[in-house]
């Protein structure tokens, strides 16, 4: 891996156009525009934010909000699709890598998706939230082990996982142990208030200093005439607000832009990767500081089925499974 590399990226903290995939995707579009206008070579964009995160779900009962569920189906993204084609080629036109949240349908359900294109428009990695929060349990399906996968980029080596996700320890490490160096953090942003905004500081500061990467972070904005159309209730309204902190991270947990926590704007800074080796020199969790022998993680990463063949099932265990004598040593252990 080179560690001698400068990378210049890009963190967009950005407003969807409400109910409408085709008016957000443009506004994507033109986002990649200016940041690679600005010699960004990555780009991220917040969470699902094709096309909109569904703040109905935050604020309305389940009982309420099957209008608005299916508003989002009608306008939510196929993967591959007219949204995916679009950016791909505005990927490879401006040569560069773009990571970004979408409301993926497939057939009856939709997911919380991260997509992963690389500077020649190829779609690298559809990754599912492996556990939607709280409310959003109403709104998408379950993601699976596949997409915990860290993609060989032309700038890197880069993962991605979507707000609270970063909360669940072992889906972290599984990206640190595939020596990650640019993690890509999407939250959704107006939302819960500065509290929200906090937290979200301090999850991408921690884990660009355990992981020893760097962590390049987009948060969503709403205005006030946007949480108007999404709650006339002036009480919820108000949980609509803050939580936003659009920000890049080195791996010594140190801000190299100002964040962003208020209104559209974009988030720019050059990433040094001299500064991985720093930082791990002191503390590598998968390397010298790792304990395999003490702790591993098991990682499935198997993409679900509702179907398989048994015979199927029965040659990929049979080639899976290690002699019994043979120790393990590695910290990181793949069941298919």
């Amino acid at each position: 891996m080179d560690y001698s590399r400068m990378v210049r990226a890009a963190a967009v903290q950005i407003s969807p156009v409400l109910f409408s995939r085709d008016g957000t995707t443009e506004k994507v579009l033109q986002a990649i525009a200016s940041a690679a206008k600005e010699g960004a070579q990555l780009v991220v964009f917040p969470e699902t934010f094709v096309p909109y995160y569904p703040y109905f779900s935050f604020v309305q009962p389940p009982v309420l909000m099957g209008k608005e569920h299916m508003r989002l189906y009608e306008e939510a993204v196929e993967i591959p699709g007219a949204v995916t084609d679009a950016v791909s080629r505005a990927a490879r036109s401006y040569e560069i890598v773009v990571v970004l949240g979408v409301n993926e349908r497939d057939r009856g359900s939709i997911y919380n998706t991260q997509l992963i294109f690389d500077a020649d428009g190829s779609l690298l990695l559809k990754r599912r939230k492996i556990t939607p929060t709280y409310h959003e349990r109403m709104v998408w399906g379950q993601g699976d082990g596949a997409g915990l996968t860290v993609q060989d980029t032309a700038v890197g080596k880069v993962g991605a996982l979507a707000c609270w996700e970063h909360y669940n320890p072992l889906a972290r490490f599984a990206l640190m142990a595939q020596h990650e160096q640019i993690h890509c953090a999407q939250f959704p942003g107006s939302m819960v208030g500065q509290i929200f905004a906090d937290q979200i500081e301090v999850t991408i500061r921690h884990h660009a200093l355990e992981a020893g990467c760097f962590v390049v972070n987009a948060t969503g904005w709403l205005s006030p005439e946007q949480v108007g159309q999404i709650t006339a209730d002036e009480t919820l309204q108000k949980v609509l607000s803050g939580g936003c902190h659009t920000a890049i991270i080195s791996p010594e947990g140190t801000h190299l832009c100002p964040p962003i926590t208020e209104g559209e704007g974009m988030a720019i800074a050059d990433l040094d990767f001299s500064l991985i080796t720093k930082r791990k020199r002191m503390m590598d969790c998968v390397g010298h500081y790792a304990r395999p022998d003490l702790l591993q993680l098991r990682l499935n990463p198997s993409q679900w089925a509702v179907m398989s063949s048994l015979q199927n099932e029965s040659t990929q265990q049979s080639a899976a499974t290690p002699p019994l004598n043979i120790p393990q040593p590695e910290f990181l252990t793949l069941e298919p």
